[in-house]
């Protein structure tokens, strides 16, 4: 559930909140937002699990050979000069040797995967033996220096029974799949994937594609990178279109939104001018919350609920719409989805640029390169600021965060670099 009073969710304090304040205030209000359902293992790649699983039983079940070779008992082999002994059967994965010890002073022809006899303890590899027949009796000659239990896999020696290997709030891997399947899940309870409209606002905003721009209009290059952002999330994303610079519209639109979607995300029309009618809508259909945050790019957002739906309205310049995502509604989703608050790890590299003076007072998140130096990885910053650059975000790898308090950044000094692998973006 959300806070126990949703209205005051998102109510921040006054003034111009820092971006570590604008965090706490998120990590402390949001919580999981919605239910759960059984999935199939086959469709429950990168959800969320809403339950604790553990083994029931021992993995591997049963003690079993690691290679193909011999199975024979260490009591019966000298390790100084090697041992010749009788092979009296069979077991291969799937078929066991069958019940019963093989006779004191035998060895067992066995394949990777087979249970080991009752009574064995170790295998030698095939390759390292030599073997004869004798009289119609096959004889295996097992080399000097094997150690006991060489090549073979215990029971439980992957999980023991009983033991925990996901809890709530676990991102299903591929690898994750595997253990789930090791285990004999075919179902498996996930939270229900969060339902997500994204919005465009604007009279001068153009769908790419639709036609050919008149004066004063723009290609909306937001709604795309935002949806493609959204689905990052392991959300659900819905294109709600661009909605028009008018109040009855807009009012209209976002109420009906609100009842058919957990969070809607908007772009443009996230601050308090004459045509900025989301504003308007949102402080007549529920709460609004303007949070004016000392961070560049992206200070103004806007934040409400209408009913147990979110609104999120972001800035309207493509770089602040991206960063601010990142920062503030990718790890939003992410917990309302179940998942626990994930927070971008950074690599402290040294600065491959000189930035002489800076202001004070804001966080900073520079669009930025990984690049090879003399000694190692740099980050390089991306030379030109403006937020509706594009092609600033299209030529990084990451983001290069500046704190507050830092006056300057000279060549060499150590930067604080977020990868966007760190939000499931794929490297150039």
């Amino acid at each position: 559930m959300r806070d126990t009073a949703p209205n005051d969710c998102f109510a921040p304090g006054a003034g111009l909140m820092r971006h570590a304040d604008a965090i706490g205030l998120l990590k402390s209000r949001i919580s999981p937002a919605v239910g759960a359902e059984a999935v199939s293992l086959e469709a429950a790649g990168s959800r969320v699990l809403a339950e604790t699983v553990s083994s029931p039983y021992p993995v591997p079940r049963h003690t079993n050979a690691a290679v193909d070779g011999f199975a024979f008992c260490t009591s019966d082999y000298d390790s100084e000069v090697g041992t010749l002994l009788t092979v009296t059967g069979r077991a291969a994965a799937g078929h066991p040797l069958g019940p019963g010890a093989p006779p004191s002073g035998t060895a067992v022809r066995i394949l990777t995967g087979a249970v080991m006899p009752e009574g064995l303890d170790s295998v030698v590899m095939q390759e390292d033996t030599d073997t004869v027949e004798d009289g119609g009796q096959t004889m295996v000659r097992l080399p000097p220096g094997l150690k006991a239990g060489a090549n073979v896999r215990k029971a439980g020696e992957d999980l023991q029974q009983g033991e925990e290997i996901f809890s709530p709030g676990h991102i299903i891997r591929p690898q994750d799949l595997a253990a789930l399947a090791s285990i004999g899940h075919g179902t498996v309870l996930c939270y229900r994937e969060l339902r997500v409209g994204v919005v465009s606002s604007g009279d001068e905003i153009v769908r790419a594609g639709a036609r050919e721009l008149e004066i004063g209009e723009v290609y909306d290059a937001n709604a795309p990178m935002l949806e493609s952002l959204v689905r990052l999330t392991g959300a659900q994303v819905t294109d709600l279109g661009v909605w028009p610079d008018q109040r009855d519209v807009v009012t209209d639109r976002l109420a009906e939104a609100s009842r058919n979607f957990d969070v809607i995300v908007t772009s443009g029309g996230a601050s308090q001018g004459e045509e900025d009618h989301m504003s308007d809508a949102l402080a007549a259909l529920g709460s609004r919350h303007f949070w004016r945050i000392a961070v560049k790019p992206g200070r103004p957002m806007m934040f409400g609920q209408i009913g147990q739906s979110i609104m999120v309205g972001l800035p309207g310049n493509p770089v602040a719409v991206f960063v601010c995502f990142l920062m503030y509604v990718y790890p939003l989703l992410r917990r309302l989805s179940g998942a626990p608050w994930p927070t971008p790890r950074a690599i402290t590299l040294p600065a491959a640029f000189d930035f002489p003076k800076r202001k004070l007072g804001r966080r900073e998140f520079w669009r930025a390169t990984w690049i090879d130096g003399p000694g190692g990885g740099q980050a390089e910053k991306f030379a030109r600021d403006g937020s509706g650059l594009i092609s600033g975000l299209r030529a990084a790898d990451g983001l290069i965060e500046v704190d507050e308090d830092v006056p300057a950044v000279r060549r060499g000094d150590p930067v604080a670099f977020i990868p966007f692998s760190e939000f499931g973006i794929l490297s150039r």
